[in-house]
């Protein structure tokens, strides 16, 4: 894997991000704030009102002084990369493709756009911050969310977890294992010429380039770093590899006469995890969300659209593969099926073969099985 100094974060420039604090306990209650969703409330008048144990605060304000312990150590699970990440491991099976499992190959996503996922992606659910907002907020801007003085998270801090606060608490954006990709395309989906509507996070384009089958790579997204940086990675480890990035929304690329002209019936195989409707807001003002406000605009427009895109540009008998979920809406009380209702238009124009179990234990969805995950492969006529 040939790294860039200019692609990734080291350790240092990540630590970078944060300021040290090193004032006393008694200037830090004077110090700080407590955002209360909307609000900011004195710390010192927080403590009074919620009846806040000096003692576990104390060490929660260890905690800030000390934080490039923490920091080191996210660091060191989350966005570090080993000299070479190649794929030398056995794919997963058929029925046990597990987005927990050699996790360190997420790293390099992660690292890749620390930004646009920890901190850019934000939650369709009402007053949840993301991972990157209460870091900035506690180390840099001397206030204190919340949830992070509740007696459940105070407890976890009290027992020296303040980590397992930040990562269970607060929203990350989900991140597709790119060993997902490469353990389906050997074991199910074969392809050798392959298209994706988004570019989850450039994870797609490094699990089939990964795949020595594949010839070339096709994938669009919306989000301009997103493709700027998929570009470069592929340029840099995959240069005998054929593969183009277009900054297109996945409905719009049929109005590309070059893109139509080229790519028809062009690939054998179309693999992407489409948008959960309102489940993650992407950065940008060209997000289908953001374009197509309600659910039925956003199926008729952006979905159909791009089930009219894939069976363009897929030859006749090759497979279509989606990763998918229904997921509740805590923020609206509503439940959207997006399998049926998503499933429901792609019968319109692909014959469904079969649906294959994804176990993820990090989506931000429930477990029982009208919410789990799902991968679903269709085939054109």
């Amino acid at each position: 894997m040939n790294h860039n100094n200019s692609l990734f974060y080291s350790k240092e420039n990540f630590i970078s991000l944060f300021k040290s604090y090193s004032n006393t306990f008694e200037m830090f209650i004077d110090d700080y704030n407590v955002r209360v969703r909307k609000k900011l409330v004195p710390l010192k008048d927080y403590i009074k009102y919620k009846n806040i144990n000096l003692t576990v605060l104390k060490k929660l304000y260890l905690h800030i002084v000390n934080n490039r312990e923490y920091l080191s150590r996210f660091y060191n699970t989350s966005l570090s990369i080993k000299e070479n990440i190649k794929f030398d491991r056995e794919p997963m099976t058929k029925y046990n493709i597990n987005n927990n499992k050699f996790v360190n190959f997420k790293n390099i996503i992660r690292n890749l756009h620390l930004l646009d996922i920890l901190k850019n992606t934000k939650s369709g659910i009402e007053n949840n911050p993301t991972f990157m907002d209460v870091l900035e907020d506690i180390y840099n801007n001397h206030i204190i969310d919340y949830k992070i003085l509740t007696p459940s998270a105070l407890h976890y801090i009290d027992n020296g977890r303040i980590g397992s606060v930040y990562s269970s608490f607060y929203f990350r954006a989900s991140i597709m294992n790119p060993y997902i990709v490469y353990s389906l395309n050997h074991n199910v989906l074969k392809g050798t010429r392959i298209f994706t509507p988004t570019l989850g996070w450039s994870s797609y384009a490094y699990g089939f380039m990964e795949s020595p089958n594949v010839s070339e790579y096709v994938g669009t997204d919306v989000i301009k770093d997103v493709c700027s940086k998929t570009r470069t990675f592929l340029k840099l480890n995959y240069p005998l590899k054929k593969h183009k990035i277009y900054q297109s929304p996945s409905e719009n690329l049929l109005n590309n006469k070059h893109f139509k002209t080229n790519y028809k019936e062009h690939f054998d195989l179309v693999f992407f995890s489409p948008p959960y409707y309102k489940m993650e807001l992407y950065p940008g003002d060209k997000q289908s969300t953001t374009k197509y406000r309600d659910y039925d605009t956003w199926l008729k427009i952006y979905w159909e659209k791009t089930i009219q895109l894939c069976l363009h540009v897929l030859s006749p008998g090759s497979k279509m593969c989606y990763i998918l979920s229904g997921y509740g809406s805590k923020n609206t009380g509503s439940i959207y099926n997006l399998i049926d209702d998503m499933n429901k238009i792609t019968e319109k124009y692909f014959i469904f073969e079969e649906i294959i179990p994804l176990y993820n234990k990090n989506v931000h969805v429930t477990e029982h099985r009208e919410t789990a995950e799902k991968i679903i492969i269709f085939h054109k006529p």
